[in-house]
């Protein structure tokens, strides 16, 4: 299948745009996104206070950069197996798994922010980068190509 795509050049030059989109949104970050804990987590951040966060725009903001990168991942999907039943399906997983991480987060948040600081850090990580297209990608191929 990679032969397949590397040899369909639009397809190429799709990834390449789509590949450039989620690194944009990581390069650009600080000036796209109100997000305190970025700053925060650069430092020592089990040394230091929890910062205050306004959770209404930062979740507005938290919502905004999941749905760029899980769309630019959903895109990746489609020019990589064309298909629309995967299509459905990585969107509602990416529904899914953005309510969850959320509702994980909040309550960490909510609840107690200074001990959770490091659960925290791993499930904002989750929210605020693309990574669950690194799963989806190797696990369709397998679906599609073993379990016919």
């Amino acid at each position: 299948m990679l032969q397949k795509v590397l040899n369909n050049k639009t397809s190429a030059v799709y990834i390449i745009l789509v590949l450039a989109g989620l690194v944009g949104v990581r390069w650009f970050e600080t000036q796209l996104f109100y997000d305190p804990l970025l700053a925060y987590y650069k430092q020592n951040f089990k040394e230091i206070k929890f910062p205050e966060i306004n959770c209404f725009k930062y979740t507005l903001n938290l919502i905004f950069r999941y749905f760029i990168n899980s769309s630019l991942s959903v895109v990746l999907l489609w020019v990589l197996f064309k298909d629309k039943n995967l299509l459905r399906f990585s969107s509602l997983l990416f529904i899914g798994l953005l309510i969850l991480l959320l509702l994980a987060f909040f309550c960490m948040l909510h609840f107690d922010a200074d001990s959770n600081k490091t659960n925290l850090f791993y499930v904002r990580r989750f929210i605020i980068q693309p990574i669950f297209i690194m799963v989806f990608i190797p696990a369709f191929w397998y679906q599609i190509h073993y379990h016919k």
